[in-house]
Order: structure tokens, then sequence, then C-alpha cells
């Protein structure tokens, strides 16, 4: 047994240190456009290629890169919408034929934005569509059978760890930054900050009264990407919230819906939390009734910010509120 775990770590060392004369302008390429981004890297992909991207989301979040990771099937049914023109896509597939990630590459560029691809076959079906290739291919599975995803996915997270190190050069990201992006050090110190320190308030949250209708709040919805809007009544009153999911439940129900308003498909009594719940308590929340945005409202129900699950989390750009 130990031979052969000696064997699996020689063939995981060896599928990485293939990589590096696979290394050319294209991973310059991809530097600079990343680097240049004005908007968020969005990292995508199915099953190992997926828990892969997660990975390299949580590095460059916490590095200076705001990022998010945006699974391809919730991505056709509601997801896309947080995607913005000023972003770029990572797509992981180590064949370039999964067919759920494929399947939304065609939304990426009507969206407008540049598409990196990292596969192992640079002749795939995801290459052809993709703007900047990275070749992260390796000869040999570790697994005896050659089916389960062992080198390749390794060699796949190192060539996301030579991207972040090389993005955190390039932004001069110091020790001071990083404690920025981890205070406390711990997921759970995170998790012990008030929502308050957390939520976006202001400009950054979407809202619409309950006469908008149904384009201006398709139109609220894209402009802030959270897959949501809040619905307001006098003095900021909470009244409802509108989802993805409400807007496709009533087009499935009702057809056509462009001439409702939003009190027409609001949720109303939407969940909600204080200013001084804990982040920790938020997420409890969130996860219970299977939910990413929660509205966080005074002691009489006045909007005054929205929590969502990345800012917790770290998925996109981590900053306490200020005010």
């Amino acid at each position: 047994m130990l031979e052969k775990a000696k064997t699996v770590l020689r063939l995981e060392a060896n599928g990485i240190l293939e990589l590096i004369p696979k290394l050319d302008n294209s991973f310059l390429e991809m530097v600079e456009a990343i680097f240049a981004c004005n908007g968020r890297l969005v990292v995508t992909g199915m099953g190992k290629s997926g828990l892969v991207g997660r990975k390299i989301v949580a590095t460059l979040s916490s590095t200076g890169t705001p990022s998010f990771f945006l699974h391809p099937a919730e991505a056709i049914h509601g997801d896309l919408g947080m995607v913005g023109q000023d972003d770029i896509a990572l797509a992981i597939s180590n064949s370039g034929e999964t067919n759920e990630l494929n399947f939304i590459l065609p939304s990426f560029k009507k969206i407008g934005i540049k598409i990196i691809a990292f596969t192992g076959n640079i002749s795939s079906s995801l290459a052809r569509a993709s703007d900047i290739v990275i070749n992260v291919g390796v000869k040999k599975e570790a697994c005896p059978l050659g089916l389960a995803p062992t080198t390749s996915t390794t060699a796949t997270l190192a060539m996301g760890d030579a991207l972040a190190v090389c993005l955190i050069e390039k932004r001069n990201f110091s020790q001071k930054d990083f404690k920025r992006f981890h205070p406390g050090g711990t997921l759970g110190q995170r998790l012990n900050v008030e929502v308050s320190q957390v939520m976006l308030v202001g400009s950054h949250v979407p809202s619409v009264s309950p006469q908008t209708l149904m384009k201006d709040i398709l139109e609220e919805i894209n402009r802030h990407k959270l897959g949501m809007t809040c619905v307001l009544g006098y003095k900021k009153k909470l009244l409802g919230i509108i989802t993805d999911g409400d807007i496709r439940r009533h087009l499935y129900k009702n057809g056509s819906i462009l001439e409702k308003t939003a009190q027409d498909i609001m949720t109303v009594r939407p969940k909600s939390v204080t200013h001084d719940t804990l982040a920790s308590q938020a997420i409890d929340i969130m996860e219970r009734y299977l939910i990413t945005c929660l509205a966080v409202v005074d002691d009489e129900s006045r909007l005054v910010g929205v929590i969502h699950l990345h800012e917790i989390l770290g998925k996109g750009a981590f900053s306490f509120t200020t005010t």
C-alpha cells in the first residue's frame, strides 16, 4: 500500500511538472485580462472541476481578485443574472465536452464577456468557444481505472494557484491587504460579526415601488446582479421581495407577465433580519429556506440594507460597511 501511495504522489507531482512547458503567451494574456477586469471573475465547472473551481475562487477572493463560483445548472435557471458585461468567465473542464458547461457559453457571449478555458483537450468544444485556452492536460490519471479525476484535478488546482500568485504580484498585494480580507484570520471570525458590518447599503441595494412594471423590475435586478429586488412602500417599509425564482414561477404559471406590477408578483412577508443579527445566524436562515439574500430591516420593518451569501463567505470583494 505504501508503494501504491508513493506511485500516486509521483504521478500527481509529474502531472504538475508537465504543465510547465505548456505555459505560453496565453497564460500571460489571461493574467493581464483578469488584472484589467473592472468586474469579477466568474468561475464555473461541473463535478470535480466545479469543486476545484470553488477552491480557485476562494484563493483569488482572499488575495484581491473579486470572483465567485457559478454552477452551470443553476446558471441556466436564473443565476446568469449575476453575470455582468464587465466580468470575465473562467470555465473548467478536463474533457472540454461537459454539456452543462458548454450550454451556457453562448449566453456568456451574448452578455459580451471574455471566456477563459482550463481544459485538458485543446481541440474540444470548450476550447473552440473560448478566447483564451490554458492547457491543463495530463498524461495519466493516478486512478488505476483511469476514470476518477485525480492527477487532472491536482494539475488544474495548481494552475489556479499559479494564476493567483501572479495576480498577487501584479497587484502588489501586501500582508496588510491580506489581513483586510481575513479579519481575525478565520472564517469563524467573519461569521461572528454583525450583519451591519457586511451588508450592502444605499445605492447597492436593489429596490422598486409596488407599482413598478416588469420591464423596470428586470432592469433593477440586472443592474445590481443579486438575483432579487426589494419592494418598498412609504418611508422604505419592506413590503416584499422579488427574486429570479419568483419571476420564473409566474412566467410558467401565467405566461407573459410584462403587464404585471411588483405588487402582483412579489413574495410578501419575506425573510429578514435586523442589523445586529450575527452573520452566522443569517447563513442559518439562508440554508434553512434555500435562499441567498436577506433583507435587513429596523424595528419598524424599514429597509436598511441587504445581506448576500457572497458578502458573508467572501466570494466577492469582502469589505466592512462604512458610513
